[in-house]
């Protein structure tokens, strides 16, 4: 009987089916200190428990893409592990913040199946939520991605796409229960401008660069327990070079993001995202911002701004060419909700 686990391939998804991830994880500082170490990240609600108490929560939570990749990690052995790429994100919702201590589970229900054309791999829809110890959801997102087929004769499945939402409305955004903004320090988080100094189609660009390092990419796929063959083994690829984790990439430009975008403190809202070209290291990854949208919410001081963050390895404002396809350069494109002081 073998026992070891090849992952799932295309064929072996059914629609409707719900698959619950091991292993459960308790995070704690020392995710948060890793995080810090991997990438330039300093936004002061997730660094400072006396900051966070003073915009009305108990402590710091943990940053928000740490809840992201930790969720998403665990579905990897059995979403991805024998993927050929992770291809996008949508109706994404950060239910509750995660601090230090608490323990995340997730599980992943599938929503659509649809074969590719050369018969040799198909697309995966899923919806995935994270849990915590309480059973309280804290993350829901849906993602697509592309797996390889086992038995290339093997019948395609009937083909369902699901209907999925362009952008989160303002409204179904959950604001953290506590927050306020109403006494917010901005000297101390790093930047004076809040909702109101960014106008609609304004274009910031984050101006430093970090080059991305073979060994730093495995550890923080590692961190996040993801296991994906094309992360780590140079030979699952035909051109011999590991892929950077898309997340990596993610997290990378949201951390570059902060010059610019200091008081864009909490990641509320995953409105859709593309993994437009691939990254591999000594690529030298940069970021720039569009604002998309702001928006009100019910919390004191507490405002929402919807950007669109590129990770590049070219020129701020440069996103696709006239023939509609994203440039060469372009690595990530990522439509999401923040909660900033008005």
């Amino acid at each position: 009987m073998t026992k070891t686990n090849a992952g799932r391939f295309f064929e072996d998804y059914r629609l409707g089916e719900v698959i619950r991830h091991a292993v459960p994880r308790t995070v704690s500082g020392g995710e948060r200190a890793l995080y810090h170490a991997l990438y330039p990240a300093r936004h002061a609600l997730a660094s400072s428990d006396a900051f966070a108490q003073a915009c009305g929560l108990p402590a710091a939570p943990m940053d928000d893409l740490i809840t992201f990749h930790t969720v998403f990690g665990k579905s990897v052995p059995d979403i991805s592990l024998n993927a050929v790429a992770n291809l996008g994100y949508a109706e994404g919702r950060w239910l509750k913040p995660v601090y230090a201590g608490d323990t995340l589970q997730s599980e992943s229900e599938v929503i659509g199946l649809k074969q590719n054309s050369n018969g040799k791999s198909g697309v995966v829809y899923v919806r995935t939520t994270g849990v915590n110890q309480r059973d309280e959801a804290v993350l829901s997102y849906v993602r697509w991605v592309m797996v390889r087929k086992r038995v290339l004769e093997a019948d395609a499945p009937e083909t369902v796409v699901p209907e999925l939402a362009g952008a989160l409305a303002p409204d179904a955004l959950v604001i953290p229960e506590g927050l306020t903004f109403d006494r917010y320090d901005a000297e101390l988080a790093g930047e004076p401008h809040r909702l109101g100094d960014y106008r609609i189609g304004e274009i910031i660009n984050h101006v430093d660069g970090v080059t991305i390092e073979e060994a730093e990419h495995m550890i923080a796929t590692r961190l996040w327990q993801n296991t994906a063959k094309v992360h780590f083994d140079a030979t699952f690829r035909e051109d011999g070079r590991r892929l950077i984790y898309g997340g990596h990439v993610i997290s990378m430009a949201r951390a570059l993001s902060f010059n610019g975008l200091a008081n864009a403190q909490m990641i509320v809202g995953l409105n859709g995202g593309a993994h437009a070209n691939p990254c591999f290291a000594g690529d030298t990854v940069r970021a720039w911002s569009e604002v998309l949208d702001t928006a009100e919410t019910t919390a004191p001081g507490v405002g929402a701004i919807r950007l669109r963050l590129v990770a590049t390895k070219g020129d701020a404002g440069a996103l696709r060419g006239k023939d509609g396809r994203y440039l060469p350069e372009v690595l990530l494109d990522l439509d999401y909700w923040a909660l900033m002081p008005v």
